[in-house]
Parts: structure tokens; C-alpha cells; sequence
């Protein structure tokens, strides 16, 4: 099977200091990897690299298109890529507000990423937006008010939401229940779970929270100071983690 996303000597330096170094790896159609760290070991900046959102020093971004093959997507034009960005590739932030237009009603925020590819009849637009609404959990006559009116969890639900209208193939996800209630991530994180599995969604999630990889990743990478330091199936290296890091990771989990 070819790989959906594969992952070249990605290197980012700022500096003398290095955000990542030398990370490869392949990810292949409907699997979820998740990368975890603490703070400052690189696993934001490898996820924007791979997003086109930074460019890294060295390294290949293969991306098996629909059309034209394996690209590597560094070497892409700008507006190349956010076309990839707006139809295969959707990426879910941390804070939702980065992923909202928060002066537009809920619909017209899904409504958006259908029109930047080329959906133009209003009854369809809305008729697609109040259905994705209803596959996040947001009630449809909540579709003309604004995210601003929205609590933390359901913004991020609207994110997704106006992401996946398109039919990605493939999702990155910056900490997506970071600064939720513990009742609230629960929920996001049921809802991921079920939207990844039914869609047949690729997807690359960075956390700090075990947890999160343990529900959704089938794999797991552990990053530190900008390096990864172990790799495997999720369940094999949290329940077995063999680097002194990792182990200490786990434990402060159990400690808790």
C-alpha cells in the first residue's frame, strides 16, 4: 500500500535552537498517529512543517494526491497548497478561534469552506451545513448565530465541523481538547473518535495528553528536544515504553 503522507529528514532550526531534526516517518490511509512531548520538544513545529504552515530547513513532504501522485508538498507554490488546504488536507487548531471566522453565523462558517471549492447553489451550501452542524452535535437552529455565542467545547465542534465538509482526506490536530472541562474533552474526543472511524480519516494529533493518543492513534511518536526518541503501536509503547523519557511520561500520568 502506498502511504498517504510520507515524512523525509524534516528538519526546523530557529536559530542555534532546534525545533525538530532529521523525523521520518509514513502514514497510510486511515490510520491516526499521534505525537507527544512536553512543552518546547518540537512536536508543534513538526506538525506545521508537515502543514505547510512553516518551511522546514531539509526535508520532504510526500503527499500522495488525487491527481498527480506522490508531490512533495514543501516544494508545492503557494497557492498549490491552499488548495490542498481547502480540499484534502484540514487542520483542526487548538484554540478554535484560530479556525472560526468568528463574525460569521455558524453555517456561513461551514458554508465558506464549500464555496472556496467551488459550491455556489445557497439551498445545497446550507442544506450540507446544517447537516455537518447536526454531526457535531450542534443543534440546526443554532446554524445562524455566531461562534462568539458558542461555548469553548462547541466552537471547537463548529472547527471540525467546517473542516471536514470537504471530504478530507487527511487531518492534523493541534492539542483539539486542550482548555476543555475534563467533561468536555470526553465528549470532543467520542466525537473524533466516531468521525475518524466512519470517514475513514487519516489523521496526525499532537498532545501532551496520553489519554488523547491511547482513544484515537494507532500509532505513537514521542518527541524530545526536537528529536523523536520512540516509535511504535500506541498501546505497545505506553504500555511497554523502553526510553527513560518515555517512562518517566507514563509514570507522572499514573501518579496523577
Amino acid at each position: 500500500m502506498t502511504p498517504l503522507l510520507s515524512v523525509r529528514d524534516i528538519t526546523k532550526r530557529y536559530g542555534t535552537f532546534v525545533g525538530c531534526a532529521d523525523v521520518s516517518f509514513d502514514l497510510f490511509p486511515g490510520e491516526v498517529m499521534g505525537i507527544v512531548g512536553e512543552s518546547g520538544s518540537g512536536k508543534s513545529t513538526l506538525l506545521n512543517c508537515m502543514a505547510g504552515h512553516l518551511t522546514p530547513d531539509t526535508g520532504e513532504v510526500l503527499y500522495d494526491t488525487r491527481v498527480d501522485g506522490q508531490r512533495d508538498t514543501v516544494q508545492m507554490s503557494e497557492p498549490e497548497r491552499r488548495m490542498l488546504g481547502r480540499t484534502d488536507w484540514a487542520f483542526v487548531h487548538q484554540n478554535p478561534r484560530d479556525g472560526l471566522r468568528m463574525g460569521v453565523s455558524a453555517g456561513g462558517n461551514v458554508g465558506e469552506r464549500l464555496m472556496a471549492v467551488g459550491a455556489r447553489n445557497y439551498g445545497d451550501i446550507r442544506t450540507k451545513a446544517t447537516d455537518w452542524l447536526g454531526r457535531v452535535e450542534i443543534a440546526p437552529e443554532r446554524i445562524d448565530d455566531r461562534p462568539s455565542t458558542f461555548s469553548g467545547g462547541m466552537q471547537q465542534r463548529l472547527q471540525i465541523a467546517r473542516n471536514l465538509v470537504t471530504g478530507p482526506r487527511l487531518v492534523f490536530m493541534d492539542e483539539p481538547t486542550g482548555g476543555l472541562d475534563v467533561s468536555v474533552q470526553a465528549r470532543l474526543l467520542d466525537l473524533l473518535r466516531g468521525l475518524v472511524r466512519d470517514l475513514g480519516l487519516s489523521a496526525i494529533i499532537v498532545t501532551h495528553d496520553l489519554a488523547v493518543v491511547r482513544l484515537l492513534a494507532d500509532r505513537l511518536m514521542v518527541m524530545k528536544s526536537g528529536h523523536v526518541i520512540e516509535a511504535g503501536l500506541t498501546d505497545q509503547v505506553l504500555d511497554d515504553p523502553q526510553h527513560a523519557y518515555t517512562q518517566l511520561l507514563v509514570s507522572s500520568v499514573l501518579q496523577v
